[in-house]
């Protein structure tokens, strides 16, 4: 560059401006996370465990009202030549006839789990969570829809049950209904992702991010 004098002056050079830093907001903490992992953040899986946990319970009311509706308690129904029985019956303990004559606990714990899975929603971004979490809740609802509006009584009411598989009336093993399958799908789905390493915001016990893009498995 030449100067007014005419002699010649080394040209300055230009700084380069980073307009991403101008247009974000220093102080938000998600700027710098984006920028570190190069992906914006993930939404909680809210809304796939709430929907899963609807669809659950609406099947098994619509279920336990046909049976009730066109079943008469001890009847049976063979289906499948025999590998499936639809057997009406009414249980007042756990899941498949466990601990009958518990009804008040059981519901008291149907309730408990109900609560805190909804607690752990807001901090919930892995999707094998919100599956495992959303069928245990959808179940846990169902059967204590019943506890509290069937008979005998408040607390104490019947969970209809009509699954019986080989046999007729559980002979084989204990009758089941749609509720009770989704508790049992999710509590193994649970233990595969414990086991596994799979913490509730979708990254591994051991501190790599296991993410939902990273790995869809989770």
């Amino acid at each position: 560059m030449v100067g007014r004098d005419g002699a010649h002056r080394p040209r300055r050079p230009r700084q380069a401006i980073d307009r991403g830093a101008l247009l974000s907001d220093p102080s938000d903490p998600r700027d710098g996370a984006v920028a570190a992992t190069g992906t914006p953040g993930r939404r909680p899986r809210t809304r796939l465990l709430l929907v899963l946990a609807l669809a659950v319970l609406a099947l098994d009311l619509v279920t336990k009202l046909l049976v009730v509706a066109t079943i008469e308690r001890g009847a049976d129904i063979r289906l499948l030549g025999g590998a499936l029985y639809l057997t009406h019956t009414r249980n007042t303990g756990a899941a498949f006839s466990f601990a009958e004559g518990f009804t008040v606990v059981f519901t008291l714990i149907a309730v408990a789990v109900a609560v805190v899975i909804v607690r752990t929603a807001r901090r919930l971004f892995s999707t094998g969570w919100a599956v495992a979490l959303g069928l245990v809740l959808g179940g846990a609802v169902g059967n204590l829809v019943d506890r509290v509006f069937r008979e005998p009584g408040f607390l104490r009411g019947g969970v209809v049950d009509f699954i019986s598989v080989f046999a007729p009336d559980g002979e084989v093993y204990p009758v089941f209904n749609v509720a009770d399958s989704a508790i049992v799908c999710g509590g193994v789905l649970g233990v595969v992702l414990a086991l596994r390493g799979i913490e509730f915001d979708g990254t591994r016990s051991s501190g790599g991010d296991t993410g939902d893009d990273a790995a869809p498995r989770d």
